[in-house]
Protein backbone atom coordinates (compact mmCIF):
# COMPACT_ATOMS: atom_id res chain seq x y z
CA UNK A 1 0.00 0.00 0.00
CA UNK A 2 1.15 3.46 -0.94
CA UNK A 3 1.98 5.44 2.31
CA UNK A 4 1.22 9.08 2.25
CA UNK A 5 4.21 11.16 4.60
CA UNK A 6 3.33 13.44 7.13
CA UNK A 7 4.73 16.21 4.78
CA UNK A 8 3.05 15.25 1.99
CA UNK A 9 -0.36 15.49 3.97
CA UNK A 10 0.67 18.92 5.00
CA UNK A 11 0.64 19.97 1.53
CA UNK A 12 -2.80 17.90 0.81
CA UNK A 13 -4.34 19.85 3.86
CA UNK A 14 -2.87 23.07 3.16
CA UNK A 15 -4.35 22.95 -0.72
CA UNK A 16 -7.52 21.63 0.36
CA UNK A 17 -7.97 24.35 2.62
CA UNK A 18 -7.61 27.04 -0.33
CA UNK A 19 -9.65 25.00 -2.12
CA UNK A 20 -12.32 25.15 0.51
CA UNK A 21 -11.70 28.92 0.69
CA UNK A 22 -12.32 29.36 -2.90
CA UNK A 23 -15.56 27.53 -2.65
CA UNK A 24 -14.73 24.04 -3.15
CA UNK A 25 -14.95 20.73 -1.48
CA UNK A 26 -12.82 18.84 0.25
CA UNK A 27 -10.67 16.46 -1.95
CA UNK A 28 -11.23 12.61 -0.51
CA UNK A 29 -8.21 10.65 -0.18
CA UNK A 30 -7.84 7.52 -2.55
CA UNK A 31 -7.85 4.20 -0.51
CA UNK A 32 -3.84 4.21 -1.52
CA UNK A 33 -2.89 7.15 0.32
CA UNK A 34 -4.68 6.26 4.05
CA UNK A 35 -2.84 7.35 6.17
CA UNK A 36 -2.91 3.50 8.25
CA UNK A 37 -0.76 0.80 7.64
CA UNK A 38 -2.42 -2.54 5.92
CA UNK A 39 -4.74 -3.54 8.41
CA UNK A 40 -6.42 -6.04 6.67
CA UNK A 41 -7.37 -9.78 7.87
CA UNK A 42 -6.15 -13.10 6.37
CA UNK A 43 -8.63 -14.33 3.53
CA UNK A 44 -11.57 -15.88 4.36
CA UNK A 45 -11.91 -14.62 7.73
CA UNK A 46 -15.44 -14.64 9.13
CA UNK A 47 -17.22 -11.12 9.90
CA UNK A 48 -20.45 -11.98 12.16
CA UNK A 49 -22.91 -10.13 14.56
CA UNK A 50 -24.27 -12.43 17.86
CA UNK A 51 -27.06 -12.06 19.89
CA UNK A 52 -28.81 -14.28 22.81
CA UNK A 53 -32.38 -15.69 23.07
CA UNK A 54 -33.78 -14.18 26.07
CA UNK A 55 -32.46 -10.42 25.07
CA UNK A 56 -33.86 -10.47 21.68
CA UNK A 57 -36.64 -12.89 20.89
CA UNK A 58 -39.50 -11.80 23.19
CA UNK A 59 -42.71 -14.56 22.32
CA UNK A 60 -41.87 -15.54 26.48
CA UNK A 61 -45.59 -17.35 26.19
CA UNK A 62 -45.99 -17.87 22.50
CA UNK A 63 -46.01 -21.76 21.23
CA UNK A 64 -45.53 -23.12 24.05
CA UNK A 65 -42.61 -22.04 25.73
CA UNK A 66 -41.75 -22.67 29.20
CA UNK A 67 -40.73 -19.84 31.33
CA UNK A 68 -36.97 -19.40 32.36
CA UNK A 69 -34.89 -18.48 35.69
CA UNK A 70 -34.86 -15.31 33.61
CA UNK A 71 -38.64 -14.88 33.16
CA UNK A 72 -38.55 -15.54 37.10
CA UNK A 73 -36.28 -13.15 37.99
CA UNK A 74 -37.31 -9.93 35.70
CA UNK A 75 -40.52 -10.31 36.73
CA UNK A 76 -39.11 -10.16 40.81
CA UNK A 77 -39.82 -6.29 41.82
CA UNK A 78 -36.16 -5.02 42.40
CA UNK A 79 -34.22 -7.53 40.47
CA UNK A 80 -33.80 -5.50 37.17
CA UNK A 81 -33.39 -1.44 35.72
CA UNK A 82 -37.20 -0.25 36.52
CA UNK A 83 -38.74 -3.70 36.34
CA UNK A 84 -37.92 -4.45 32.53
CA UNK A 85 -38.59 -8.16 31.58
CA UNK A 86 -37.98 -10.10 28.07
CA UNK A 87 -41.56 -10.41 27.19
CA UNK A 88 -41.26 -8.68 24.43
CA UNK A 89 -37.35 -7.83 23.70
CA UNK A 90 -36.87 -7.17 19.87
CA UNK A 91 -39.90 -9.57 18.97
CA UNK A 92 -37.54 -11.27 16.82
CA UNK A 93 -39.46 -14.30 17.69
CA UNK A 94 -42.03 -12.68 14.93
CA UNK A 95 -39.89 -10.21 12.93
CA UNK A 96 -36.35 -12.40 12.67
CA UNK A 97 -37.29 -12.23 8.84
CA UNK A 98 -36.32 -8.74 9.38
CA UNK A 99 -33.40 -9.25 11.43
CA UNK A 100 -31.95 -11.74 9.01
CA UNK A 101 -32.00 -8.81 6.50
CA UNK A 102 -30.27 -6.59 8.59
CA UNK A 103 -27.27 -8.67 8.59
CA UNK A 104 -27.82 -9.19 5.02
CA UNK A 105 -27.08 -5.78 4.75
CA UNK A 106 -24.11 -5.48 6.87
CA UNK A 107 -22.37 -7.91 4.83
CA UNK A 108 -22.13 -11.08 7.26
CA UNK A 109 -20.58 -14.19 6.43
CA UNK A 110 -22.19 -15.22 10.11
CA UNK A 111 -24.35 -15.18 12.71
CA UNK A 112 -23.92 -16.17 16.28
CA UNK A 113 -27.78 -16.85 17.65
CA UNK A 114 -28.53 -18.78 20.98
CA UNK A 115 -31.46 -21.22 21.64
CA UNK A 116 -33.91 -20.71 24.02
CA UNK A 117 -33.72 -23.98 26.34
CA UNK A 118 -37.25 -23.57 27.65
CA UNK A 119 -38.70 -22.82 24.19
CA UNK A 120 -37.61 -26.63 23.21
CA UNK A 121 -38.17 -28.41 26.36
CA UNK A 122 -40.48 -26.31 28.66
CA UNK A 123 -40.00 -28.52 31.83
CA UNK A 124 -36.53 -28.60 31.17
CA UNK A 125 -36.37 -32.10 30.02
CA UNK A 126 -39.65 -34.76 28.94
CA UNK A 127 -41.28 -33.95 25.67
CA UNK A 128 -39.94 -31.33 23.31
CA UNK A 129 -42.31 -28.75 22.07
CA UNK A 130 -42.20 -29.05 18.12
CA UNK A 131 -42.84 -25.23 17.58
CA UNK A 132 -40.33 -24.51 19.45
CA UNK A 133 -37.98 -26.18 17.25
CA UNK A 134 -39.83 -25.03 14.07
CA UNK A 135 -39.08 -21.84 14.80
CA UNK A 136 -35.34 -22.62 15.26
CA UNK A 137 -35.19 -24.25 11.84
CA UNK A 138 -37.08 -21.78 10.32
CA UNK A 139 -34.25 -18.94 11.34
CA UNK A 140 -31.50 -21.74 10.21
CA UNK A 141 -33.23 -21.98 7.41
CA UNK A 142 -33.68 -18.25 6.31
CA UNK A 143 -29.75 -17.45 7.40
CA UNK A 144 -28.89 -19.96 4.97
CA UNK A 145 -31.07 -18.35 2.23
CA UNK A 146 -29.36 -15.62 2.84
CA UNK A 147 -25.93 -17.08 2.73
CA UNK A 148 -25.11 -16.14 6.35
CA UNK A 149 -23.60 -19.41 8.49
CA UNK A 150 -25.35 -19.98 11.73
CA UNK A 151 -22.73 -20.34 14.82
CA UNK A 152 -25.56 -21.71 17.22
CA UNK A 153 -25.10 -21.25 21.32
CA UNK A 154 -27.17 -23.86 22.91
CA UNK A 155 -27.31 -22.35 26.76
CA UNK A 156 -27.54 -18.44 26.99
CA UNK A 157 -28.18 -17.63 30.79
CA UNK A 158 -31.86 -18.69 30.08
CA UNK A 159 -32.25 -21.98 32.22
CA UNK A 160 -35.72 -24.04 32.54
CA UNK A 161 -37.64 -22.69 35.27
CA UNK A 162 -39.09 -26.06 36.12
CA UNK A 163 -36.10 -27.61 36.31
CA UNK A 164 -35.63 -28.84 39.90
CA UNK A 165 -32.38 -27.12 41.73
CA UNK A 166 -31.32 -25.21 38.53
CA UNK A 167 -27.94 -25.43 38.38
CA UNK A 168 -27.19 -26.96 42.13
CA UNK A 169 -28.41 -29.81 41.08
CA UNK A 170 -26.03 -32.42 38.59
CA UNK A 171 -29.11 -33.71 37.23
CA UNK A 172 -29.34 -30.35 35.22
CA UNK A 173 -25.83 -31.17 33.53
CA UNK A 174 -27.74 -34.76 32.13
CA UNK A 175 -30.30 -32.68 31.41
CA UNK A 176 -28.46 -30.12 29.18
CA UNK A 177 -26.26 -33.09 27.54
CA UNK A 178 -30.17 -34.12 26.71
CA UNK A 179 -31.52 -31.03 25.82
CA UNK A 180 -27.88 -30.50 23.38
CA UNK A 181 -28.40 -33.93 21.76
CA UNK A 182 -31.85 -32.98 20.34
CA UNK A 183 -31.48 -29.72 19.27
CA UNK A 184 -27.63 -30.46 17.29
CA UNK A 185 -29.43 -33.87 16.06
CA UNK A 186 -32.19 -31.67 14.31
CA UNK A 187 -29.84 -28.65 12.89
CA UNK A 188 -26.42 -30.55 12.33
CA UNK A 189 -27.78 -31.23 8.98
CA UNK A 190 -27.27 -27.64 8.49
CA UNK A 191 -25.36 -26.37 11.31
CA UNK A 192 -21.55 -27.57 11.23
CA UNK A 193 -20.39 -25.10 14.50
CA UNK A 194 -21.70 -25.24 17.87
CA UNK A 195 -21.02 -23.56 20.86
CA UNK A 196 -22.32 -25.05 24.42
CA UNK A 197 -22.18 -22.23 26.89
CA UNK A 198 -21.92 -18.64 27.30
CA UNK A 199 -19.84 -17.21 30.09
CA UNK A 200 -19.77 -19.85 33.02
CA UNK A 201 -19.39 -16.72 35.83
CA UNK A 202 -22.50 -14.91 35.00
CA UNK A 203 -24.54 -17.68 34.79
CA UNK A 204 -22.87 -19.41 38.25
CA UNK A 205 -21.30 -16.73 40.23
CA UNK A 206 -23.42 -13.87 39.01
CA UNK A 207 -26.75 -16.34 39.50
CA UNK A 208 -25.75 -18.44 42.59
CA UNK A 209 -23.04 -16.61 44.60
CA UNK A 210 -24.04 -12.81 44.50
CA UNK A 211 -27.30 -13.10 43.60
CA UNK A 212 -27.21 -10.12 40.60
CA UNK A 213 -28.42 -12.05 37.61
CA UNK A 214 -30.96 -15.00 37.64
CA UNK A 215 -31.99 -17.19 39.71
CA UNK A 216 -30.79 -14.32 42.22
CA UNK A 217 -29.05 -16.68 45.12
CA UNK A 218 -26.01 -16.10 47.21
CA UNK A 219 -25.26 -19.17 48.11
CA UNK A 220 -22.03 -20.06 50.69
CA UNK A 221 -19.12 -20.54 48.81
CA UNK A 222 -19.20 -24.07 48.80
CA UNK A 223 -22.37 -24.70 47.23
CA UNK A 224 -21.71 -22.49 44.69
CA UNK A 225 -18.22 -23.76 43.71
CA UNK A 226 -20.02 -26.79 42.94
CA UNK A 227 -22.67 -24.73 40.96
CA UNK A 228 -19.47 -24.23 38.76
CA UNK A 229 -18.47 -27.75 38.98
CA UNK A 230 -22.19 -28.52 37.40
CA UNK A 231 -21.74 -25.58 34.88
CA UNK A 232 -18.67 -26.93 33.22
CA UNK A 233 -19.74 -30.67 33.59
CA UNK A 234 -22.60 -29.89 31.78
CA UNK A 235 -19.88 -28.38 29.02
CA UNK A 236 -18.39 -31.55 28.92
CA UNK A 237 -21.66 -34.09 28.60
CA UNK A 238 -23.09 -31.71 25.92
CA UNK A 239 -19.77 -31.68 23.66
CA UNK A 240 -20.35 -35.41 24.42
CA UNK A 241 -23.55 -35.63 22.54
CA UNK A 242 -23.22 -32.88 19.84
CA UNK A 243 -20.42 -35.13 18.65
CA UNK A 244 -22.92 -38.46 19.17
CA UNK A 245 -25.47 -36.80 16.67
CA UNK A 246 -24.12 -34.46 14.60
CA UNK A 247 -22.36 -35.63 11.24
CA UNK A 248 -18.53 -36.13 11.30
CA UNK A 249 -16.61 -32.41 10.80
CA UNK A 250 -19.03 -30.68 12.71
CA UNK A 251 -17.18 -27.79 15.05
CA UNK A 252 -17.29 -27.86 18.48
CA UNK A 253 -16.60 -25.00 20.60
CA UNK A 254 -18.03 -22.60 23.61
CA UNK A 255 -18.23 -18.96 24.86
CA UNK A 256 -16.46 -17.93 27.42
CA UNK A 257 -15.72 -14.67 28.88
CA UNK A 258 -11.87 -15.75 30.15
CA UNK A 259 -10.67 -13.04 32.71
CA UNK A 260 -8.16 -11.04 30.47
CA UNK A 261 -4.83 -9.89 32.10
CA UNK A 262 -2.75 -7.03 29.90
CA UNK A 263 0.91 -6.81 30.86
CA UNK A 264 1.38 -3.29 32.06
CA UNK A 265 4.59 -3.25 29.98
CA UNK A 266 5.39 -5.82 27.02
CA UNK A 267 8.46 -7.00 29.09
CA UNK A 268 9.47 -10.42 29.28
CA UNK A 269 8.66 -10.83 32.83
CA UNK A 270 5.53 -8.72 32.91
CA UNK A 271 4.20 -10.91 30.04
CA UNK A 272 5.09 -14.31 31.99
CA UNK A 273 2.55 -12.27 34.88
CA UNK A 274 0.14 -11.78 32.30
CA UNK A 275 0.06 -15.69 31.65
CA UNK A 276 0.00 -16.84 34.69
CA UNK A 277 -2.49 -14.43 36.37
CA UNK A 278 -4.67 -15.84 33.18
CA UNK A 279 -4.20 -19.79 34.18
CA UNK A 280 -4.98 -18.90 38.00
CA UNK A 281 -7.42 -16.26 37.37
CA UNK A 282 -9.67 -18.77 34.90
CA UNK A 283 -8.76 -21.40 37.31
CA UNK A 284 -12.33 -22.39 37.97
CA UNK A 285 -13.72 -22.48 33.96
CA UNK A 286 -11.30 -21.84 30.92
CA UNK A 287 -8.33 -23.44 33.04
CA UNK A 288 -9.98 -26.77 34.08
CA UNK A 289 -11.30 -27.00 30.60
CA UNK A 290 -8.60 -26.86 28.73
CA UNK A 291 -6.07 -28.72 31.55
CA UNK A 292 -8.53 -31.47 32.43
CA UNK A 293 -8.08 -30.94 36.41
CA UNK A 294 -8.64 -28.60 38.75
CA UNK A 295 -5.24 -26.81 39.35
CA UNK A 296 -3.50 -27.08 42.68
CA UNK A 297 -3.31 -23.38 43.48
CA UNK A 298 -7.39 -23.49 43.17
CA UNK A 299 -7.62 -26.15 45.08
CA UNK A 300 -5.75 -24.83 47.71
CA UNK A 301 -7.25 -21.38 47.90
CA UNK A 302 -11.02 -23.22 48.11
CA UNK A 303 -9.92 -25.63 50.91
CA UNK A 304 -12.76 -27.34 52.32
CA UNK A 305 -15.23 -25.53 50.04
CA UNK A 306 -13.36 -27.26 46.57
CA UNK A 307 -16.03 -28.65 44.48
CA UNK A 308 -17.13 -32.68 44.49
CA UNK A 309 -15.81 -33.88 41.61
CA UNK A 310 -16.97 -37.09 40.74
CA UNK A 311 -15.24 -40.31 38.72
CA UNK A 312 -14.93 -39.46 35.14
CA UNK A 313 -16.04 -35.95 35.30
CA UNK A 314 -13.04 -34.56 34.08
CA UNK A 315 -13.24 -36.94 31.08
CA UNK A 316 -16.46 -35.19 29.88
CA UNK A 317 -15.13 -31.71 30.89
CA UNK A 318 -11.97 -32.03 29.20
CA UNK A 319 -13.61 -33.25 26.01
CA UNK A 320 -11.10 -31.68 23.11
CA UNK A 321 -12.42 -28.72 21.12
CA UNK A 322 -12.19 -27.48 18.00
CA UNK A 323 -12.62 -23.76 19.04
CA UNK A 324 -12.28 -21.76 22.14
CA UNK A 325 -14.70 -18.67 21.83
CA UNK A 326 -13.59 -15.64 23.44
CA UNK A 327 -16.14 -12.93 24.62
CA UNK A 328 -13.83 -9.55 25.10
CA UNK A 329 -14.74 -6.15 26.54
CA UNK A 330 -12.21 -5.13 28.97
CA UNK A 331 -9.21 -6.13 30.73
CA UNK A 332 -7.15 -6.07 33.74
CA UNK A 333 -3.36 -4.94 33.93
CA UNK A 334 -1.24 -6.93 35.56
CA UNK A 335 2.63 -6.42 36.73
CA UNK A 336 5.25 -9.25 37.87
CA UNK A 337 5.94 -9.28 41.62
CA UNK A 338 7.65 -11.17 44.26
CA UNK A 339 4.60 -12.75 45.75
CA UNK A 340 4.20 -16.93 45.30
CA UNK A 341 1.62 -15.68 42.96
CA UNK A 342 4.49 -14.36 40.82
CA UNK A 343 1.71 -11.22 39.98
CA UNK A 344 0.30 -8.40 41.22
CA UNK A 345 -3.45 -7.07 39.66
CA UNK A 346 -2.77 -3.06 38.97
CA UNK A 347 -5.87 -1.11 40.59
CA UNK A 348 -7.13 1.61 37.84
CA UNK A 349 -6.91 5.19 38.75
CA UNK A 350 -10.12 6.95 38.70
CA UNK A 351 -9.48 9.04 35.98
CA UNK A 352 -9.41 5.60 33.77
CA UNK A 353 -11.38 5.80 30.82
CA UNK A 354 -15.06 3.90 30.05
CA UNK A 355 -17.57 3.62 28.20
CA UNK A 356 -21.13 3.66 28.93
CA UNK A 357 -21.22 0.86 30.89
CA UNK A 358 -18.78 1.71 33.44
CA UNK A 359 -17.59 -1.75 34.05
CA UNK A 360 -15.97 -1.30 30.33
CA UNK A 361 -12.84 0.05 30.75
CA UNK A 362 -11.00 1.79 27.63
CA UNK A 363 -8.33 -0.98 27.06
CA UNK A 364 -8.25 -2.23 23.55
CA UNK A 365 -5.03 -4.14 23.77
CA UNK A 366 -7.38 -6.46 25.88
CA UNK A 367 -8.26 -8.29 22.90
CA UNK A 368 -5.15 -9.23 21.59
CA UNK A 369 -3.94 -10.67 24.67
CA UNK A 370 -6.62 -12.60 25.57
CA UNK A 371 -6.03 -14.12 22.26
CA UNK A 372 -1.92 -14.62 23.12
CA UNK A 373 -2.39 -15.73 26.34
CA UNK A 374 -5.07 -18.91 25.90
CA UNK A 375 -3.23 -19.35 22.69
CA UNK A 376 -0.10 -19.63 24.27
CA UNK A 377 -1.30 -21.74 27.24
CA UNK A 378 -3.20 -24.15 25.71
CA UNK A 379 -2.19 -24.39 22.14
CA UNK A 380 -5.99 -23.81 20.95
CA UNK A 381 -6.24 -25.04 17.37
CA UNK A 382 -9.25 -21.89 16.62
CA UNK A 383 -10.31 -19.17 18.17
CA UNK A 384 -12.80 -16.89 17.95
CA UNK A 385 -14.08 -13.94 18.86
CA UNK A 386 -18.07 -14.62 19.96
CA UNK A 387 -18.33 -11.03 21.22
CA UNK A 388 -16.98 -7.56 21.54
CA UNK A 389 -18.66 -4.57 21.60
CA UNK A 390 -19.90 -1.81 24.06
CA UNK A 391 -22.63 0.14 24.92
CA UNK A 392 -23.56 4.07 24.43
CA UNK A 393 -25.38 6.65 24.90
CA UNK A 394 -27.61 6.30 21.86
CA UNK A 395 -29.49 8.63 20.39
CA UNK A 396 -31.15 10.11 17.01
CA UNK A 397 -30.57 13.43 15.85
CA UNK A 398 -32.62 15.68 14.35
CA UNK A 399 -31.54 14.33 10.82
CA UNK A 400 -32.91 10.62 11.95
CA UNK A 401 -29.28 9.28 12.59
CA UNK A 402 -27.71 7.69 15.24
CA UNK A 403 -23.63 8.96 15.28
CA UNK A 404 -22.38 7.02 17.83
CA UNK A 405 -18.66 7.77 17.22
CA UNK A 406 -17.96 6.57 20.84
CA UNK A 407 -18.68 3.09 19.57
CA UNK A 408 -17.00 3.38 16.51
CA UNK A 409 -13.77 4.35 18.25
CA UNK A 410 -14.29 1.18 20.32
CA UNK A 411 -14.59 -1.15 18.06
CA UNK A 412 -11.74 0.21 15.80
CA UNK A 413 -9.57 0.08 18.24
CA UNK A 414 -10.27 -3.44 18.86
CA UNK A 415 -9.99 -4.98 15.87
CA UNK A 416 -6.43 -2.86 15.37
CA UNK A 417 -5.38 -5.08 18.42
CA UNK A 418 -6.99 -7.91 16.65
CA UNK A 419 -5.00 -7.71 13.23
CA UNK A 420 -1.83 -7.89 15.47
CA UNK A 421 -2.72 -11.04 16.61
CA UNK A 422 -3.87 -12.52 13.20
CA UNK A 423 -0.33 -10.96 11.75
CA UNK A 424 1.47 -12.91 14.78
CA UNK A 425 0.18 -16.13 13.53
CA UNK A 426 -2.24 -16.38 16.37
CA UNK A 427 -5.14 -18.64 14.44
CA UNK A 428 -7.97 -16.20 15.04
CA UNK A 429 -10.86 -16.98 12.46
CA UNK A 430 -13.65 -15.09 13.05
CA UNK A 431 -14.56 -12.05 14.90
CA UNK A 432 -18.41 -11.66 15.96
CA UNK A 433 -19.49 -8.11 17.08
CA UNK A 434 -22.06 -7.58 20.03
CA UNK A 435 -24.61 -6.64 19.32
CA UNK A 436 -26.92 -6.76 15.82
CA UNK A 437 -29.40 -4.77 17.86
CA UNK A 438 -29.94 -3.02 20.97
CA UNK A 439 -31.93 -5.68 23.44
CA UNK A 440 -32.59 -6.60 26.82
CA UNK A 441 -29.34 -5.78 29.03
CA UNK A 442 -29.91 -8.59 31.76
CA UNK A 443 -30.06 -6.57 34.87
CA UNK A 444 -29.88 -3.40 33.06
CA UNK A 445 -33.43 -3.69 30.78
CA UNK A 446 -33.68 -1.72 28.68
CA UNK A 447 -31.33 1.23 29.78
CA UNK A 448 -27.86 0.48 27.81
CA UNK A 449 -27.77 -0.22 24.66
CA UNK A 450 -25.12 -2.27 22.80
CA UNK A 451 -26.73 -2.58 19.66
CA UNK A 452 -25.23 -1.16 16.07
CA UNK A 453 -28.96 -1.61 15.05
CA UNK A 454 -31.21 0.81 16.99
CA UNK A 455 -34.03 -0.03 18.62
CA UNK A 456 -37.49 1.83 19.48
CA UNK A 457 -38.60 -0.16 22.33
CA UNK A 458 -42.59 1.12 21.62
CA UNK A 459 -42.66 0.87 17.76
CA UNK A 460 -39.78 -2.01 17.60
CA UNK A 461 -38.46 -0.06 14.81
CA UNK A 462 -34.99 -0.87 13.67
CA UNK A 463 -32.43 1.64 12.59
CA UNK A 464 -29.28 1.21 11.75
CA UNK A 465 -26.18 3.79 13.50
CA UNK A 466 -22.84 4.80 11.92
CA UNK A 467 -21.12 1.78 13.63
CA UNK A 468 -23.60 -0.06 11.30
CA UNK A 469 -22.17 1.68 8.39
CA UNK A 470 -18.23 1.31 9.80
CA UNK A 471 -18.96 -2.24 10.15
CA UNK A 472 -20.56 -2.52 6.47
CA UNK A 473 -16.92 -1.29 5.42
CA UNK A 474 -14.89 -3.41 7.73
CA UNK A 475 -16.91 -6.45 5.84
CA UNK A 476 -16.27 -5.42 1.97
CA UNK A 477 -12.69 -4.46 2.56
CA UNK A 478 -11.83 -7.26 4.77
CA UNK A 479 -9.62 -4.64 6.97
CA UNK A 480 -10.05 -2.13 9.35
CA UNK A 481 -11.20 1.36 8.16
Amino acid sequence: MERITRRQFGKTLAAASAAAAAGFAWPKLARSQQLAGDLSFPKGFQWGCATAAYQIEGGARDDGRGPSVWDTFSHTPGKTYHGDTGDVADDSYHLYKEDVRLLSNLGVSTYRMSISWSRVFPQGTGQPNAKGMDFYNRVVDELLANHITPYVTLFHWDLPQALPGGWRSRDTAKAFADYAAYVTGRLGDRVSHFMTTNEFVCFTDLGYREGRFAPGLQLPDGEANQVRHHGILAHGLAVQAIRANTPAGTQVGLAENASVFVPVIETPENIEAARRATRLGNAPFLTALMEGKYIDEYLQHEGANAPKVEPGDFKAISSPLDFVGLNVYTPSYVRADGSPMGFAIEEPPASFPHMASPWIALAPECIYWAVRNVCDLWKTPAIYITENGCSSDDVIDKAGRIEDTDRVMYLRNHLTHLHRAAQEGYPVKGYFLWSLLDNFEWGDGYSKRFGIHYVDFKTLKRTPKLSAEWYRQVIAHNEVV
